[in-house]
């Protein structure tokens, strides 16, 4: 696939104005697939893609967390790095209105307003990693120092175990 057989989303057009080299990968959505769907579906290794989940404190405050498609995201380790009370995901509704992506098409690059982004550690090592590109059905593929770049997140251990 040529770099621009995908559609421009706000997610792309955030990574040209970053000049982020970046690969495109379309595959047919399926409500509920996930990573292990999207993963199957380019022929890829689950854990090199990311997923964006999107979440809040106690205090309402919306928060990122990209985590490895094969992990959960343990939200007593995130409040606990974060020094809150509690980290719970957001409704899909409520996540909606703090990234403007619908959920299985939420992408960490161009939200709707900027929201504190955190980092699966172990994610940087990766060779490349597939991340939402705005759209479901569409991922967009980079090596982990490009998105380390432009969202400039705080890397965490929050994987749970």
């Amino acid at each position: 696939m040529k770099n621009t057989d995908f559609p421009v989303t706000t997610a792309v057009r955030f990574l040209r104005a970053h000049n982020v080299e970046f690969g495109g990968h379309l595959y047919d959505y399926v409500d509920r697939g996930g990573t292990a769907h999207s993963a199957a579906s380019l022929g890829v290794d689950e854990h090199c893609v990311v997923k964006t989940i999107v979440l809040e404190d106690d205090r309402k405050q919306p928060l990122i967390c990209l985590q490895h498609g094969d992990r959960d995201v343990s939200t007593k380790s995130l409040a606990r790095l974060l020094g809150v009370k509690s980290v719970v995901p957001c409704s899909p509704e409520v996540a909606t209105r703090h990234t403007g992506y619908l959920v299985g098409g939420t992408s960490p690059f161009g939200t709707r307003k900027a929201i504190p982004t955190f980092l699966e550690r172990s994610i940087t090592t990766l060779p490349c990693l597939y991340v939402n590109g705005g759209k479901r059905g569409f991922l967009v593929s980079m090596p982990p120092a490009e998105l380390v770049r432009v969202l400039a997140p705080t890397l965490v251990d929050a994987a749970a175990a």
